[in-house]
């Protein structure tokens, strides 16, 4: 049975995330539905991450599998069409066939994430659902200094949602990066993988190291505190963007 790589980009404000649930449209629900309108077939799709309601994408990964050994570009093209005619906010930007082994979520080895601030006292009018508006001044070398403590391989329960379904809480975090041009503030996150919320856990920490009220030494206690209840607001899912997901060795984090 063929299997598909798919590199797939999308909105995610209407969307109730990626994963199919009951009731509600997801990313996966409708790329689902564009593949079953093309070949007939109920299938399945694995993705490489399980973003969040109104968390978007340009490079989520997932993989498939057809009765039928398609063209890579017909398949791509077929699912675009569908997607396009159900008025869906996805796109499939490439296709390709892949060994039978390969799979989107456990073969990867790194998932890069960006986070956007637009930090100005005036309403987001382009940007909006596409970014965190933040009114406070912010300091961004303040921020990324503090992101430093949480670089490296450790007990992430404070910035753990308590519904995260991983076994244990101990992540790797390969790079914290925090930058400024003009108005727009830019965390990007680098690891093999990451617990349920804990970017937006991180970025909401951060952001009160930028205004002030955190120093990086309280960032470092509330990481070693390993207590939800330490964790700094949650930033909202409008920011947060699934730029890239490795497969094969790391690429190194500051290619992202």
């Amino acid at each position: 049975m063929p299997r598909y790589r798919i590199d797939v980009e999308y909105d995610g404000t209407p969307y109730a995330g990626w994963q199919r649930q009951a009731g509600q449209h997801s990313v996966q629900a409708a790329i689902e539905q564009a593949i079953r309108a093309f070949c007939g077939e109920a299938v399945t799709i694995r993705g490489a991450g399980r973003t969040d309601a109104g968390v978007h994408a340009t490079g989520q990964v997932a993989h498939l599998d057809l009765a039928r050994d398609w063209p890579a570009e017909r398949v791509m093209g077929a699912l675009n069409a569908h997607l396009t005619a159900a008025g869906e906010r996805v796109s499939v930007v490439a296709a390709s066939a892949v060994a039978a082994d390969f799979d989107a979520r456990f073969s990867a080895t790194a998932r890069h994430y960006l986070y956007r601030i637009v930090n100005r006292r005036a309403p987001l009018a382009l940007e909006k659902n596409r970014a965190w508006l933040v009114t406070q001044r912010l300091d961004a070398t303040a921020m990324h200094e503090a992101a430093q403590a949480l670089v490296g391989r450790h007990d992430f329960t404070t910035f753990r949602s308590v519904q995260c379904q991983a076994k244990e809480p101990v992540k790797t975090l390969d790079r914290l990066d925090v930058s400024r041009d003009g108005d727009l503030i830019e965390i990007r996150a680098s690891a093999r993988s990451f617990l349920h919320n804990q970017v937006r856990s991180m970025v909401g920490t951060l952001r009160k190291a930028g205004d002030g009220s955190w120093s990086v030494a309280d960032v470092g206690a509330a990481l070693a505190a390993a207590d939800r209840a330490a964790c700094g607001p949650v930033a909202p899912p409008d920011g947060l963007y699934l730029m890239r997901v490795d497969y094969g060795a790391p690429d190194r984090p500051n290619s992202s």
